[in-house]
């Protein structure tokens, strides 16, 4: 469905990748066994950066033609900005939160789950390498990242408006080259996102919001004529199988040629690598196919998720803070099935809650009274 030239489908899935990103963030929670990272090689991360590029090319873009670059630029670094100090917020928050529950948990040691060890350890170091966007516990991880693919959008949009090839070209380039080059972590580490590999999803959305537009089913050869369909249900189902055979250890093994094994593996997450870059565009590539533009994403749950969608950094940032308190209420309830479902669908429901909230803030905004003058 379409919406004053919004594609609808993209608010969408930008919620479901919010829920999934959500889900997979509380251990042990039996609901991220339905998680997309389940049945492929991609994850949410990737659903969530190609839409950010999609999203910011879609809106800096119109505001560039409009208005002209430089506002265009300008807009994007104080957005920028605006993500920077929500960081600095957000862990602060993330921290407090975690302290508190690990001091109620007897059973885990949360602040080692999290990753927070560091900065009881060093403290003086932390609050710096914070500043620097070095200092990434879990669950922090793909705000710096996104933070990052802002600051750079302004180098590349002239261009991405112009000729999107090039830049695409560009871009690939830096992607073949980031298993050789990545930022500096806290402690000699690297960031787990290259932004240097996940730029290229990046470039590669905001490049799928200038050139797709939506067809009539009428002017689409049917899908099962289509090769390129058909190649992508193909290595869709296979990495699916693969996905799924992890879960059997000694299946796996069976199957797997050795020499295969080899070449396939390791299957980074921090550089992305080509098989898990494969596997998203094929799967971005069948959803875009099979999922109609109808009202269907008006109703129901769809229109909830939709919502989620339009907030996702507020959305985001909410999930972050509720995902250890559902750990948390997860361990003093014994770590129960019910309970560990509770918590994960309780959840979701205050992040639409949220949305819901933001939406009917932004109509009330929009409401100015109308006043006569005689």
């Amino acid at each position: 469905m379409i919406i004053n030239g919004r594609d609808q489908r993209i608010d969408f899935f930008r919620g479901l990748a919010l829920i999934f990103i959500f889900w997979d963030h509380i251990p042990h929670n039996p609901l991220a066994e339905v998680t997309v990272r389940n049945f492929g090689l991609s994850d949410a991360a990737e659903i969530f950066v190609f839409l950010a590029g999609y999203a910011a090319v879609l809106a800096y873009g119109k505001i560039a033609r409009r208005e002209g670059l430089l506002i265009a630029s300008v807009k994007i670094l104080r957005r920028a900005w605006v993500l920077y100090v929500v960081h600095i917020f957000l862990l602060a928050v993330l921290m407090g939160i975690v302290f508190y529950a690990n001091s109620h948990v007897e059973t885990r040691d949360l602040v080692q789950e999290m990753g927070l060890q560091y900065f009881l350890s060093n403290p003086q170091q932390a609050l710096t390498d914070e500043l620097l966007l070095r200092f990434k516990p879990n669950l922090m991880d793909p705000l710096p990242l996104y933070i990052v693919l802002l600051l750079g959008l302004p180098l590349v949009l002239p261009m991405l408006l112009r000729k999107s090839e090039y830049v695409v070209g560009v871009s690939l380039v830096l992607y073949l080259i980031a298993p050789f080059w990545n930022l500096a972590a806290q402690e000699g580490g690297v960031w787990f996102f290259n932004p240097i590999a996940w730029q290229f999803l990046f470039i590669l959305g905001g490049a799928a919001a200038l050139h797709s537009q939506p067809r009539k089913v009428s002017e689409n050869r049917p899908l099962l004529r289509q090769p390129v369909f058909l190649l992508a249900v193909l290595y869709l189902l296979l990495t699916g199988l693969l996905a799924l055979s992890w879960k059997w250890p000694q299946v796996h093994d069976a199957l797997m040629p050795l020499w295969l094994g080899e070449h396939l593996y390791p299957i980074s997450k921090t550089n992305l690598s080509p098989v898990r870059l494969l596997h998203f565009l094929a799967l971005a590539y069948v959803v875009a196919k099979v999922v109609p533009h109808t009202d269907w994403l008006n109703r129901g749950l769809a229109r909830h998720t939709c919502r989620m969608g339009r907030y996702s950094l507020e959305v985001f940032c909410l999930g972050v803070i509720l995902a250890p308190l559902a750990d948390m209420l997860n361990a003093l309830g014994g770590d129960t099935f019910a309970m560990k479902l509770l918590s994960a669908l309780l959840g979701v429901g205050i992040m639409a809650i949220l949305a819901t909230w933001l939406d009917w803030y932004k109509r009330l905004g929009k409401q100015a009274p109308t006043v006569s003058s005689r």
